[in-house]
């Protein structure tokens, strides 16, 4: 059963009654189009709304017996896949089209490339229906109904304006991504002077804290949530909708995701979830999939999956292509090189040297000795029994190392370990461990540091992160990155190769 979601803050049958939730119903069904192919659908079809996105409409947009809208704040929660993008688009659209004269429509996101995202669907929705693209303007960053005088802009933490804002409808997409409450609190209090305004934050669960260790926004709002839906306080204005998995069922058990996602069955397969599940580290199918909240402790890889790769005494193949990877900090932390050899029938890991501050009687004034790391670099390319393609490194404080490298003529390739790229590259690292495509020779210090890398929630996703302060992860994270270029196509052979980004 798909309705009601696990936890539900109250709605009286009267105020469902006069739910304003039909019309906007109609207005999605009649002129908001798919986007993109996927299983509810090919791009251009009309967006057939599923029985529980009609039943949280309804409820959404509940009235009071005044005639106005009973919520001004709303936290929902779905997992991934369920049409929770399509949905949000969908809710824009409509206040632009159909919302009060005047209207300051916003959509925001963590991060400018989410926020991006949401607008470029709105837009594509508008491009897919003749009565839409006869009646609004759309322009490179706002969109704008001049029958109306309303208008909508996306917005994002990075860059959002304090100034001028006099919001009638926000949709915040993925709001256990934001780093901090300010931009949530901006755009609440934007809202006094309307009417009828509302705010709804559409997201998936996450990690409970936020990058001051305190508990994050949407998880403040989700724990307000359930003691609302359980009767425990009263707050007619706030709704709460959470679907969510059971935290005592195993993980990979299907009754366990029938619960958390309404549409499992629908554009939700089994065979999905299944994939997802041996594929995906726990703490992050049960955020994404199951839409449980996770601590930030959080065990990353397996020891027993990573036992499993080690392959002892793999000698080197003569003149096998090889990948190093870097990364590393100057004094207080760690710094690894480690190799990827690629000429064997699965490429192999071993670490090349490691530099860490020592744990018995530290030196407050240690630091790695940077010239030792140049010259372990130079002589591992200079090695005549392996053809170096590429020197990877995290270009953080080390520019002038890899500027030096790069007038030596070594292939180097500076990879910032921002989430764009970290995101999928734990993901791909995690997947070869699980599917054993890759060896490594049992080093132990290369083990520890897998062994104390937790995962963290970004705004793109799960990426890699140390446990505490103390615990180094500098190997772990250079095999992540040297593993995505050791995997990705091989270049062309170039004369001379010089330094570049990727």
């Amino acid at each position: 059963m798909t309705w009601p979601p696990t936890f539900l803050s109250p709605v009286s049958e009267t105020e469902l009654s006069n739910s304003r939730g039909h019309e906007v119903i109609d207005f999605i069904e009649t002129l908001c189009h798919l986007t993109e192919d996927s299983i509810a659908g090919k791009t251009g079809e009309k967006f057939i709304l599923r029985p529980w996105q009609k039943e949280l409409l309804v409820n959404l947009y509940a009235e009071r017996e005044d005639g106005l809208l009973k919520h001004r704040r709303a936290l929902i929660g779905v997992p991934r896949k369920n049409g929770k993008s399509a949905l949000i688009a969908s809710l824009v659209l409509e206040q632009i089209v159909l919302g009060v004269n005047g209207g300051q429509i916003y959509s925001a996101a963590a991060d400018k490339e989410q926020a991006r995202i949401i607008f470029k669907t709105v837009k594509k929705m508008i491009e897919l229906e003749p009565e839409l693209k006869d009646i609004l303007e759309v322009y490179q960053n706002t969109i704008y109904n001049p029958m109306t005088g309303s208008v909508y802009r996306a917005l994002s933490s990075e860059s959002f304006t304090k100034e001028g804002l006099n919001s009638t409808f926000i949709v915040i997409d993925e709001l256990h991504a934001q780093q901090n409450r300010e931009l949530y609190d901006v755009l609440s209090l934007s809202m006094g002077a309307r009417l009828e305004p509302m705010l709804v934050a559409i997201t998936t669960a996450g990690t409970k804290y936020d990058s001051a260790g305190k508990d994050s926004i949407c998880y403040q709002m989700y724990n307000r949530g359930i003691q609302i839906a359980k009767g425990e306080i009263e707050d007619p204005s706030f709704f709460f909708a959470w679907y969510q998995g059971d935290e005592k069922l195993n993980y990979k058990d299907p009754e366990n995701w029938y619960l958390a996602n309404p549409s499992m069955g629908d554009i939700v397969s089994e065979e999905d979830m299944l994939s997802a599940s041996l594929l995906t580290p726990e703490s992050e199918f049960k955020t994404k999939r199951l839409n449980i909240w996770t601590s930030t402790g959080q065990s990353w890889i397996p020891s027993d999956a990573w036992d499993a790769l080690e392959l002892k005494n793999r000698e080197i193949i003569h003149g096998e292509d090889t990948i190093l990877s870097f990364d590393g900090a100057f004094s207080n932390d760690s710094t690894a090189i480690v190799a990827w050899y690629l000429g064997g029938e699965k490429p192999h890991l071993e670490i090349v040297d490691l530099w860490e501050l020592p744990e018995m009687d530290p030196d407050p004034m240690w630091s790695v000795p940077i010239a030792e790391v140049e010259k372990t670099i130079v002589d591992t390319y200079r090695d005549p029994s392996i053809s170096v393609r590429e020197v990877v490194f995290d270009p953080a404080r080390w520019s002038r190392t890899f500027m030096l490298l790069d007038e030596e003529g070594m292939p180097v390739i500076s990879y910032p370990n921002s989430a764009e790229r970290m995101v999928p590259a734990t993901q791909k690292f995690y997947e070869a461990v699980m599917n054993q495509s890759f060896t490594h020779n049992g080093d132990e210090r290369l083990a520890r540091h897998i062994a104390n890398t937790v995962t963290k929630t970004s705004s793109r996703g799960i990426m890699v992160a140390k446990a505490t302060n103390k615990r180094k992860i500098d190997a772990a994270v250079a095999a992540i990155f040297g593993y995505d270029r050791a995997t990705a196509p091989k270049p062309p052979k170039q004369p001379v190769a010089r330094f570049h980004s990727i």
